[in-house]
Parts: C-alpha cells; sequence; structure tokens
C-alpha cells in the first residue's frame, strides 16, 4: 500500500521512521559519497540555461535583475551555522506603508540538488517585493557538500529563521509561502509535506520556532523520485543528480528515493499548492496523484503550465512575467491579501 493513502501524521511519522531504519538492514549496497567534492559544481546557471534553451526558443529573454524605489535588499544574512559553515540567505523587501502585515515567500533555487544558486531568482526576489511581498532567498547545502537529508534540513531551519524574523519584516508569520524551481521546486512541495515532522527537522539552527509553511508554490519540481512517469534516476550515460544527492541509485535503494519523495508525505496537512509547469511531462511526475490526495481532503490546488516552454522558463520572458502573475494571483486568493 503507497503511504500517500495514509492521512494521520503520526502514522506518517512512523511510516518514514521506518523507511529510515530499514535502509541498513535491507540494502547491500554502501552509500557512495563519489560526488561529495567540497568543490562547487557551477554548471547550471541562467546563462548555462539560455544557453541551451534558446538554440530551440530563439525569441527568449533572460530576465536582468530590477531597481525598484520602493524594494530594499538585505543580503548575505547567517540564517544558520553549522561548525565553520555559514549558511546564508537574502531578503527583499517593501518600503511603502502596508495596511496589513504582509506575506513572506522563501524561493529555493534549483539545480539538481548539486548546482544552481540562489542568485539566479534575484529578478523573481525583486519584482515579488514590488508588488509588497517579503522574499527571502537561501543558499543550502548541495551534494558537492552534503547528502540528503543535508540540503532539507537546511530549508526547515531557513523556515525557522523566517518565522521568527517576522516582526522584524513586518509579515504575518502565519503567512509563510515557499516556492522553488526545478529541485527547489520538490523541495518546496517536500517542505510542505514534512512540517514540523521531527525526522526532517535536523538538530540545528533555530530550532524553537515552527517549520510547518501555509502555502506552497512548486515550479516544476518532481513530486516524486519513483513514480513510472518520471526520469530521475537515469544512470545509464552519466550518474544523475538524484543518485549523487542520495549516494544510492534508485535500484540500489529504492526505499530511500521513495522516503525523499513530497508524494509520499502529502495529506491534510498540506498547504495550498500552486503548480507551475513547462511542457516537459515527467518535471511534473506524480502531480495527478498528488492533487487527487489534496482534493479528497478540500484543499485548494491550481495548475499552470505553459505549452512549448523549456524546464527553464521561469528565468526568461515571455514566461517570467505570467509566472509572477499566476504567483500573485495564487497568494492573493489564498491569503486574501
Amino acid at each position: 500500500m503507497s503511504i500517500i493513502s495514509f492521512t494521520n501524521v503520526s502514522i506518517r511519522f512512523k511510516l518514514a521512521l521506518i523507511f529510515v531504519s530499514i535502509l541498513s538492514l535491507s540494502n547491500s549496497y554502501s552509500q557512495s559519497y563519489k560526488g561529495v567534492t567540497g568543490v562547487r559544481d557551477t554548471s547550471y546557471s541562467t546563462k548555462s540555461a539560455f544557453k541551451y534553451d534558446v538554440k530551440s526558443h530563439p525569441s527568449i529573454k533572460i530576465v536582468p535583475e530590477f531597481h525598484f524605489n520602493s524594494v530594499k535588499e538585505k543580503r548575505n544574512i547567517t540564517y544558520c551555522e553549522i561548525g565553520k559553515r555559514k549558511l546564508n540567505l537574502d531578503a527583499f523587501y517593501n518600503t511603502e506603508k502596508a495596511n496589513s502585515k504582509r506575506t513572506a515567500i522563501i524561493i529555493i533555487h534549483g539545480g539538481g540538488w548539486r548546482t544552481g544558486s540562489r542568485e539566479q531568482h534575484y529578478p523573481m526576489a525583486q519584482k515579488l517585493a514590488s508588488l509588497g511581498y517579503v522574499c527571502f532567498t537561501p543558499e543550502y547545502r548541495l551534494s558537492t557538500e552534503a547528502l540528503f537529508p543535508a540540503a532539507i534540513y537546511d530549508n526547515k531551519a531557513v523556515i525557522r529563521w523566517v518565522r521568527q524574523n517576522a516582526e522584524a519584516y513586518n509579515f504575518d508569520p502565519n503567512k509563510i509561502a515557499v516556492l522553488g524551481f526545478s529541485a527547489g521546486g520538490e523541495m518546496a512541495s517536500f517542505m510542505g509535506t514534512t512540517g514540523n515532522m521531527p525526522l526532517f527537522e535536523g538538530t540545528s539552527c533555530n530550532l524553537d520556532a515552527k517549520s510547518n509553511v501555509n502555502a506552497v508554490v512548486d515550479i516544476d519540481g518532481t513530486l516524486s523520485f519513483v513514480h513510472p512517469d518520471g526520469r530521475e534516476g537515469d544512470d545509464s550515460k552519466s550518474i544523475s543528480a538524484g543518485t549523487y544527492w542520495f549516494g544510492y541509485s534508485k535500484a540500489e535503494n529504492p526505499k530511500l528515493w521513495e522516503a525523499a519523495s513530497p508524494l509520499s508525505y502529502v495529506s491534510a496537512q498540506t498547504p495550498p499548492t500552486l503548480f507551475i509547469n513547462s511542457a516537459v511531462p515527467w518535471m511534473h511526475a506524480g502531480r495527478e496523484d498528488y492533487i487527487k490526495v489534496l482534493d479528497k481532503n478540500g484543499i485548494y490546488s491550481e495548475v499552470k503550465e505553459f505549452e512549448g516552454a523549456p524546464h527553464s522558463f521561469c528565468l526568461y520572458e515571455p514566461w517570467f512575467t505570467p509566472t509572477i502573475q499566476y504567483i500573485d494571483h495564487f497568494l492573493t486568493k489564498v491569503f486574501n491579501k
């Protein structure tokens, strides 16, 4: 029986513990640290994605950073220290007077859990801040530095830090949305489905705050690593991003891959969710199964899909502007902003 049929939090937690506890018992393969090089992987960037995508979409344009008089920025704020490692985020907020507490948005970058950077989403954070949102762009430990679930722990620490700083940035601590693109979209959905679940909280940083979020925006992030419609885990030509992140291939440790999937935990506690997708079908594997659980529990969701768009569409026009509009419309509806 798939664990998505369980909606009780305690049952989901026990199943997650079972998944993790049996890894060492049933798995005959040793975890590989081959990908933990300690060297930053810069292979995925807005420029590299554009160089690839412009061949098939010659009219696209990279969205540059914005400079709004109403938006103030604070960069390189440390939200967590793990040993000597400082993990930073950036804040973008509107200085105009507001009639009520604002909504916060945490924007998690993509890059296959291995590459990419938070700077790629500065234009999105700046534009959303100009509309009145308080935006945060965090870094997290990639698979060149630490394996799963380190990145999960880091993003949970981000949520807790953001909630602790609600008063300082004038937003409602009960109006926190997590938004992510690609691998960041997967983690955004994981944040939404595992809020306050002890197994995935980690033991460092900001532990006196809650990690649940109040809305999720998943931009082309997979919802299941083991769904038959997905392609993550194909190591036939080269080691896949997922295999690097988990330290096991899907064939070596399928239960770990399932335990890392947002679809495994979607329940009555999952917040309203917006899916914004490219035309690449395997990037939204599991979406319909996920929505079925949301619908069953009366949880609001929307799907927006751009016909003909490449995976990195949100970094370019003509898709950036409507993506911002979809996000704003969704959050306005959910939070009555």
